[in-house]
């Protein structure tokens, strides 16, 4: 299907358009999908915070300090595991530190890619600080532009389903925005960056499974 067909199907809606959803519930909903060993990288705070909060897998890669770069990161992981479908959780916030990262993945093309938006208008980690996307930044326009045709603003919870059915399961790379409430996550992720690299290594299994008898091999 050309891009130009696939538009015509998919009408997009603006940021004003959207419906402010909750971003762990959503997250739920995210993982639901998520049935073939999908890898998942989710951006600093409370993105990940959630992520952890909805059920540790061994795929999951939290960030902890890299503000601005799940974008890049699970880039990387689907240039390296092209059959793996890898979904990013990110941020308004720290999605606009890095929009050259757009240009680069819509380059690339991977064909399993889904990047997921959670816009809430701020930095709700440092004090909820108004982010750009507050006045003027539309990010699925600008996923559009820089070459993103799959990107899509979520109207509601029933249409945010029916992208992620479409996303994962059909052709990509994918750009999915909702916008979000600021609640607190349901928990905080343990912060052991050696350990969260060494799980999600194991996880994609670019590294030996734990020996039965313990200890590090």
């Amino acid at each position: 299907m050309s891009n130009a067909t696939y538009n015509i199907v998919e009408p997009s809606i603006g940021r004003a358009d959207a419906m402010i959803m909750n971003r762990s519930d959503l997250t739920q909903r995210v993982l639901r999908h998520l049935t073939k060993d999908e890898a998942v990288v989710a951006g600093i705070g409370h993105t990940n915070f959630d992520l952890w909060a909805c059920g540790h897998r061994p795929q999951n890669f939290y960030m902890l300090g890299s503000m601005g770069l799940a974008c890049s990161i699970a880039l990387g992981v689907s240039i390296a595991q092209p059959k793996r479908r890898v979904v990013t959780l990110e941020g308004d916030g720290s999605l606009l530190m890095q929009l050259g990262a757009l240009a680069t993945v819509a380059t690339i093309s991977p064909k399993k890619f889904l990047a997921i938006v959670w816009d809430n208008g701020c930095y709700q980690i440092t004090g909820s600080q108004p982010t750009l996307t507050s006045t003027s930044a539309d990010l699925v326009a600008i996923a559009r532009g820089c070459g993103l045709t799959r990107s899509f603003w979520a109207r509601d919870t029933e249409d945010f389903e029916r992208l992620l059915d479409k996303a994962c399961t059909e052709d990509g790379p994918w750009l999915i925005a909702a916008r979000t409430d600021t609640s607190p996550p349901a928990g905080a992720t343990e912060r052991d960056p050696s350990q969260i690299r060494d799980r999600f290594m194991r996880g994609l299994g670019v590294k030996r499974s734990w020996p039965a008898e313990g200890g590090e091999k």
